[in-house]
């Protein structure tokens, strides 16, 4: 099953996993939970749509190089419901 979104793992050690995350338009990284805080840096300016766990949803404006962070235990499906581009950013995960 095709979720039009894929994830590449640029580093993994100890402290850190880096992944390259790529959500084609119309396409998801489907229902999730972070184990670890993690920050996001995108790649691209663009909207991502967020469905948390509880129903809630977020409409999450992107800005090539801005970062935030989110905290553990984080759950949600990310969506590119909008753009005509894929969606692209780095997710660094503080593991230690």
């Amino acid at each position: 099953m095709s979720t039009g979104s894929h994830g590449d793992i640029q580093l993994e050690n100890e402290h850190f996993r880096v992944t390259r995350w790529t959500i084609q338009p119309g396409g998801a990284i489907p229902m999730h939970r972070h184990e670890h805080e993690y920050v996001v840096v995108p790649l691209v300016t663009d909207t991502m749509h967020v469905t948390n766990a509880d129903g809630s949803e977020i409409v999450a404006e992107l800005v090539a190089g801005q970062s935030y962070t989110r905290p553990a235990g984080s759950e949600h499906r990310v969506e590119n419901r909008t753009s005509d581009a894929p969606v692209v950013f780095v997710e660094v995960e503080r593991l230690a």
